[in-house]
């Protein structure tokens, strides 16, 4: 009898590491995100489908074996700061993070639950990652786009209006902390191309009226427009104030160029999420964040609206 429960014993023990493994393939991932945009806005709609899809093609469906909880519109920095708080309060297994703005707040609440960014500018001048090859902490992701666009930007606004001689490089600092990081290219790019370089800094659409009063009232001024949230969450006036003054504007994204803008170049944003999602898979599998690379790779295209096309003229 002894000799039967000892083999039965031994029988169980061997079966108890496939029993837990089966309980934990079944059991359902709790997933944070924080987005800056608003639930309702169509351009970060296509990009959340992208991601979810990403997902979903890697085995991980909303409400089967993933719980994402989601925070939508923290576009000022004490709504962010506490929708960070509450999302790492659930203490899920990961935090997907829009941007540089949502990424920032999260690192403020944690240090241990992994994040994936999909559109960060500079994570080594933010300092979220200690080098894109290996970052080191809880955080990895995906860049938005590298300095050396500007430049591309600058010459885009020549070409569609070849009597420009300024170009106001418009951003607003409390959602763009990386702006240095263009701005130097900028004027850089700017020299090389005859161009006065300004830098533009904007507190709110008031303010950025005011700067395209000032270009619009002396002749061959054009607007280059920084990629940050509150610009693009304000990217239908932005466009319309353009259009308004006839100034030449070129936009860092292509939905700028479906609200009315002039000429959009920049990177294809749902790819960056479909990407995120094979890090957010890596992740739950059991990666470590902090040796998952950053993704620096970027995919460029280029978008006009013929409805203003008038303004390069």
């Amino acid at each position: 009898m002894r000799r039967r429960a000892f083999i039965a014993l031994l029988g169980g023990a061997a079966a108890w590491p496939l029993a837990v493994r089966a309980q934990q393939a079944g059991r359902v991932r709790r997933i944070g995100a924080l987005m800056s945009a608003m639930e309702n806005d169509p351009g970060y709609r296509v990009n959340w489908a992208a991601l979810t899809e990403a997902l979903a093609m890697l085995g991980w469906s909303d409400g089967r074996n993933i719980r994402i909880e989601t925070r939508w519109g923290a576009a000022n920095p004490e709504a962010m700061q506490q929708a960070a708080k509450e999302l790492v309060a659930l203490q899920p297994e990961l935090i997907f993070s829009q941007n540089t703005p949502t990424t920032a707040a999260l690192l403020q609440q944690t240090r241990s639950i992994p994040i994936v960014f999909a559109q960060v500018v500079d994570p080594i001048g933010t300092r979220f990652v200690a080098s894109l090859s290996r970052p080191g902490g809880n955080v990895t992701g995906f860049l938005n786009l590298e300095a050396s666009v500007v430049g591309k930007w600058l010459e885009l606004l020549k070409e569609i209006a070849s009597g420009v001689a300024r170009a106001a490089f418009v951003f607003h600092p409390a959602t763009a902390p990386f702006a240095d990081y263009f701005l130097n290219p900028f004027k850089t790019a700017a020299g090389s191309l005859q161009l006065e370089a300004i830098a533009a800094p904007v507190a709110d659409l008031s303010a950025l009226e005011a700067v395209a009063v000032a270009q619009a009232g002396a002749p061959n001024g054009g607007l280059v427009v920084m990629p940050d949230s509150y610009l693009v969450a304000h990217r239908a006036e932005v466009a319309s104030l353009a259009a308004r003054h006839r100034l030449p504007t070129v936009y860092p994204f292509r939905t700028f160029a479906e609200v009315g803008g002039l000429l959009s170049y920049g990177n294809q944003m749902p790819e960056n999420y479909r990407r995120a999602a094979t890090y957010v898979d890596r992740i739950l599998k059991g990666a470590n964040p902090g040796e998952l690379p950053v993704d620096a790779s970027v995919t460029r295209w280029a978008a006009s609206t013929a409805g203003n096309s008038s303004l390069a003229k």
